[in-house]
């Protein structure tokens, strides 16, 4: 599924939200330089941000097509998993990972974060929660669950609590102390709310995992159905988003964190 997501970039680069300013000026703030290596870039919406912010970027991506179109956007990108990409010596001031740090090993990436970071560089792993309000949500599961019966998508809540947000960015914190590479993990939580119209969620829904593998009939199955529940709404709705984050910093050399 990692590499399902470039099936179509561009509705990708243009549906997929972007990342709280506030998370990206702190970001930026605690790191020691300019210099961001972004984990998973996809197609570089996180990079672009951080672009703007004044850092000097690379990317790093392990489908073709998300590259292609981050390059295609003026970002440099190399096509790798993490875990086996060649930093060739270099050196960073921050490593982030943008909705994607699931698909690397959490240990083993997390040593390699410590390689490359500079002194004092700083860690950020971070992602949305996707979690619509219940008259998006339940007209969505149900569709999903007659279309594609046999997915394990199917059997998941119409919404997760935030909760279990929460636990999975604790677990990656754990997986981080543990390298005793960095000093102790923090955790963020940023607020915020998008509107959205019928139009631009029906365009987000099938860039999301459970979707971007379904035949053109099944994905139409299910995007009427939300269409629907949509047009009862008045065609459109806001979405709460809330971004998490896990951070840390890069020990001193020579010195092991408990």
């Amino acid at each position: 599924m990692a590499e399902s997501f470039g099936t179509d970039a561009h509705r990708y680069d243009r549906a997929r939200p972007g990342y709280p300013e506030d998370l990206v000026a702190r970001v930026v703030a605690r790191s020691p330089g300019p210099g961001v290596l972004d984990v998973g870039a996809g197609t570089g919406i996180a990079a672009r941000q951080f672009q703007a912010a004044g850092c000097t970027v690379l990317g790093v991506e392990p489908d073709t097509r998300m590259a292609e179109a981050a390059r295609a956007r003026g970002l440099r990108v190399e096509v790798s998993t993490f875990e086996a990409w060649e930093p060739a010596g270099r050196t960073f001031d921050a490593v982030i990972a943008a909705q994607s740090w699931h698909w690397v090993d959490p240990v083993a990436g997390a040593v390699k974060a410590a390689q490359v970071l500079r002194p004092r560089g700083l860690l950020a792993i971070f992602g949305h929660v996707f979690e619509p309000p219940a008259e998006v949500a339940e007209p969505f599961a149900a569709a999903y669950r007659r279309v594609v019966p046999d997915s394990p998508f199917g059997d998941q809540p119409p919404r997760r609590p935030l909760e279990m947000y929460q636990a999975v960015y604790a677990t990656i914190a754990e997986r981080i102390r543990e390298t005793g590479r960095f000093d102790g993990p923090e955790q963020w939580r940023f607020d915020w709310e998008r509107p959205y119209t019928r139009d631009e969620w029906l365009d987000l829904l099938p860039t999301t995992g459970g979707l971007t593998r379904l035949r053109a009939d099944q994905l139409a199955e299910i995007l009427g159905a939300v269409g629907r529940a949509l047009d009862a709404l008045g065609g459109r709705f806001t979405m709460h988003y809330t971004t998490l984050a896990t951070t840390a910093v890069r020990a001193d050399a020579g010195r092991a964190v408990g």
